[in-house]
């Protein structure tokens, strides 16, 4: 076994953990966004299990890779990875959005070790990515920022505003992720207001861009893993995924944008979650 093909199980295998995790969190909660949760988590599971350096110890260690969950909305997918990577204990997921927690639908880093950044109004996740970027460029610091956003996030000003800032300064420790679901809510991203071409928009604004699989977990870490030196701009990783990815019922289905499971449809997904 190769060591790429041992990353890729590792990541796999958290990779299912933390969906069958985050849907006991939703269905216990009645509330979240499992949709979106399963179109990310391949991808964070990537960056957390087989890219980001990083030290759940030390959550403010000055040489940390910097992830941002921009389209924040996604907590499930969030919370389980930073459990899975040590951050907190796994009991404290069992307090997903009742009162008091720790666990907000969105992410507070006042509250919880690991996060960056307070993230929830879409769109502003890629620029504050953008700044803390450019921090490092102007410290020598060689951290890397990774960024994920939504694809209907794209639809803000502020995310184009900080492109063309990340594409002039030429911020090659920077990585954009777009969770290319083609669904927001309520109905698909391009009946809203069209986006394409995505990838030639992205280099127009100076951003090597990459489309991959966002399910294809060695195709993600080729990708992420890459060292950016050298390459002089950042980096745009349009990732297609499908929405509520490994469970048949809500696989591009918009309502499972923000919809919950009853006790059937938990008991369903946990037979496919396998």
């Amino acid at each position: 076994m190769t060591p790429k093909t041992e990353t890729v199980d590792r990541i796999r295998a958290r990779a299912l953990w933390m969906r069958r995790t985050a849907f006991a969190m939703v269905h216990k909660a009645q509330l979240g966004h499992p949709g979106g949760d399963f179109s990310a988590i391949d991808i964070l599971a990537t960056l957390y299990f087989g890219v980001m350096r990083y030290d759940a110890t030390r959550p403010d260690w000055a040489d940390r890779d910097r992830f941002i969950l921009s389209k924040g909305h996604a907590t499930g997918a969030l919370y389980t990875a930073l459990c899975a990577a040590g951050y907190f204990p796994e009991d404290w997921l069992g307090t997903y959005m009742q009162p008091r927690s720790k666990l907000n639908g969105h992410p507070n880093r006042n509250y919880l070790p690991g996060i960056e950044t307070n993230t929830g109004p879409l769109g502003h996740g890629f620029p504050v990515a953008t700044g803390i970027a450019i921090a490092g460029q102007l410290t020598g610091a060689d951290y890397r920022t990774f960024v994920l956003t939504g694809d209907g996030e794209q639809q803000e000003g502020s995310n184009w505003e900080a492109a063309m800032t990340a594409g002039f300064r030429g911020l090659e420790n920077l990585t954009l992720i777009i969770d290319r679901n083609r669904l927001q809510q309520g109905q698909s991203t391009e009946d809203t207001t069209g986006m394409e071409p995505l990838d030639a928009r992205y280099r127009a604004f100076g951003f090597e861009v990459a489309v991959v699989d966002g399910h294809d977990l060695g195709a993600l870490l080729d990708v992420l893993s890459a060292s950016p030196k050298g390459r002089g701009k950042p980096l745009c990783v349009i990732a297609n995924t499908v929405k509520g990815k490994g469970v048949s019922f809500m696989e591009n289905q918009a309502k499972w944008h923000h919809a919950v499971p009853d006790d059937a449809q938990f008991a369903q997904a946990m037979k496919e979650l396998v």
